[in-house]
């Protein structure tokens, strides 16, 4: 594989803008989560690794505050290796994520046929459970349908793990450090595979939050005690698959 983009947080200050863009707001994100993310305060790079901080703090009707970076428009990629260092965060209700949406949501189709790639996924009340997670038109959460797969860490939120993803034009691998999690691959029947299945041939952009509460996040109920927690990334690479 060959290195095409990263990004090694080494530096001081807001997430560096010419690779991040804040995503603002407070209306529950399709999934009736309890923070509103901010345009700076939550987000920030210390010399070694960014730091997303969800805290108690009233923001527009929200007693939560958080944050939600993506590199839409920077960084933007169809196919390849995408990996990233992370340290997750403790705490019943925080909902870490590192995720992949179409570079052109909002003008082609809507969810979930635009498709969506779940690199990591966690919810504090499944403590040492990790998901990876695939949707689509045909497979979702919405209709239960949503094809993934989840690894056992125990103690994962008191160190760094590696998570990431493997995508070809034809299927996509999860891994947590050395192992593969999940295969998606609906063409290997042989069958021909309809856009509801794969809708992964455009560029995707990469996606960081720390969501609180919400459908799934606070699906056990919510502890403000817990507040502030921090997610921590290390660093995010991307790689291009060589023939």
């Amino acid at each position: 594989m060959r290195l095409v983009w990263e990004e090694n947080f080494d530096y001081v200050g807001p997430p560096d803008s010419n690779k991040w863009v804040a995503q603002v707001g407070g209306h529950g994100w399709g999934n009736n989560e309890l923070q509103f993310y901010t345009e700076s305060g939550n987000a920030w790079v210390d010399g070694s690794k960014l730091i997303i901080e969800a805290r108690r703090e009233d923001m527009e009707g929200k007693e939560v505050t958080s944050a939600r970076i993506c590199t839409r428009g920077k960084g933007d990629w169809q196919y390849g290796r995408i990996e990233a260092r992370a340290k997750l965060p403790k705490g019943l209700g925080v909902w870490p994520a590192i995720w992949m949406m179409p570079s052109n949501f909002g003008e082609g189709p809507g969810w979930p046929d635009c498709g969506e790639i779940d690199i990591m996924e966690h919810v504090a009340y499944m403590e040492d459970i990790v998901h990876a997670t695939v949707h689509t038109g045909a497979y979702n959460h919405i209709k239960g349908t949503q094809r993934g797969g989840q690894k056992v860490i125990n103690g994962v939120t008191d160190n760094f793990h590696i998570y990431a993803v493997e995508w070809c034009p034809d299927k996509m691998d999860f891994w947590i450090d050395d192992d593969i999690i999940f295969t998606y691959e609906p063409k290997k029947d042989g069958k021909e595979v309809t856009e509801a299945e794969w809708p992964f041939d455009k560029p995707f952009h990469v996606i960081i939050n720390l969501a609180f509460g919400g459908n799934w996040g606070g699906a056990k109920g919510v502890d403000m005690s817990v507040l502030p927690a921090r997610f921590e990334i290390d660093y995010i690479r991307v790689y291009e698959m060589m023939p």
